[in-house]
C-alpha cells in the first residue's frame, strides 16, 4: 500500500516530524502495521511491546504504528509506555531506604508500578474502561490521575513500550563486577544491581508477558544512545531539564541492562530493527 501524504503530512506537522520520516513510514511502519493486521484476532486486543534503549524513537514509532492502524485498518488503539508507570518521589525515597539509596533516581526494574501497570493491561485486553497513567518526567512525579487520558470503548491494538520492556534478567556472574563508575562508587557489592536483576525476573516478566508480539530498535552503540538522549532532554523546557552533568550521570542507570539488551534481545524480539548512528533504519528482520 502506497504511503499517502495525505494521510502522513498533518501527522508529522503534530509531531515535529519532517518529511525525512516518510521513509521510515514506508518500509518499516507500514510493514509493520500489516504484520499486525495478520496476526489480530477477531475480538480481542493485539498487545504489541517496543523495546529500546533510550532515545531510540519508541514513543515516536509507536504513535506511528497507531496512527497507520487507525488510518488504514480503521482501528482503535491505545498507547502505554513504561515510562509513565514510574512510581512518586516519595515511593521512591521508600524504595532508597529499604533497599538501597539508587532506588532514589527513577529509571530501572524496581521504580515503577508494576501493578498500576498489570491493572491497565488487563483492563483493555478485557475491553473495559480504564485511564492510561501519565509521568510528568520534568517534575520527576506522576501527573494528577484527573489528567491521565481515558479510554472509554474496546479497543483493537494496545501498544505498550519501554526501554526495558521483554528483558529477561542476566546471569548472576554478570552481576559480580561494576560496568560503570556509578556502580563501581555507589553499588561496590552488587546490591542495587542484584535487587534489579531479580524484579526483572520476577514482577516485570509478568508484565512483559502482557505483550504477544515484541519489536526492539537496536542502537548501535552506547555513545549514541547518550546523544539521542540528550538531544531529547533538549526538548524539554529549561526550567525543567537537567544539566550536562546530571544527565551524563543519569544515562548511568540505564546502561548495564542497555547492553544486557543487546547481547540477548536480538535473539528474543520478533521484529528486530537495526539503527546506525543518525537513528536511521539499516535493516528489518523477522516476521515479514
Amino acid at each position: 500500500m502506497p504511503v499517502s501524504n495525505r494521510i502522513w503530512e498533518p501527522w508529522l506537522t503534530r509531531n515535529g516530524l519532517t518529511a525525512t520520516y516518510l521513509s521510515t513510514v514506508e518500509h518499516l511502519i507500514m510493514p509493520v502495521s500489516k504484520v499486525l493486521r495478520e496476526r489480530k484476532q477477531r475480538g480481542q486486543p493485539l498487545i504489541v511491546g517496543i523495546s529500546g534503549a533510550q532515545g531510540t524513537g519508541k514513543s515516536t514509532l509507536a504513535r506511528a504504528i497507531g496512527h497507520a492502524c487507525t488510518r488504514y485498518w480503521g482501528w482503535r488503539c491505545a498507547i502505554l509506555s513504561l515510562d509513565d508507570l514510574y512510581l512518586s518521589r516519595d515511593r521512591r525515597a521508600q524504595m532508597a531506604r529499604s533497599f538501597h539509596p539508587l532506588f532514589a533516581t527513577r529509571g530501572v526494574p524496581g521504580t515503577h508500578d508494576v501493578m498500576l501497570g498489570e491493572q491497565v493491561l488487563g483492563a483493555l485486553r478485557s475491553g473495559q474502561c480504564c485511564r492510561l497513567p501519565r509521568f510528568d518526567k520534568g517534575l520527576d512525579e506522576p501527573c494528577p490521575r484527573r489528567l491521565w487520558p481515558r479510554v472509554s470503548e474496546p479497543v483493537d491494538l494496545v501498544l505498550f513500550e519501554g526501554w526495558c520492556l521483554g528483558l529477561p534478567p542476566e546471569p548472576e556472574a554478570c552481576l559480580l563486577e561494576p560496568i560503570n563508575e556509578l556502580e563501581a562508587l555507589a553499588d561496590p557489592h552488587g546490591v542495587w544491581r542484584r535487587h534489579v536483576n531479580r524484579w526483572l525476573g520476577g514482577e516485570y516478566t509478568r508484565l512483559f508477558a502482557y505483550a504477544s508480539c515484541l519489536l526492539y530498535l537496536w542502537a548501535p552503540d552506547w555513545e549514541s544512545v547518550c546523544r539521542w538522549r540528550s538531544k531529547q532532554e533538549g526538548m524539554l523546557p529549561s526550567t525543567k531539564r537537567m544539566n550536562t552533568d546530571e544527565l551524563a550521570r543519569f544515562m548511568l542507570f540505564f546502561e548495564r541492562l542497555t547492553r544486557h539488551g543487546w547481547r540477548v534481545m536480538p535473539q528474543i524480539a520478533d521484529i528486530v530493527v537495526r539503527l546506525d548512528e543518525e537513528q536511521r533504519v539499516l535493516e528489518v528482520r523477522g516476521s515479514y
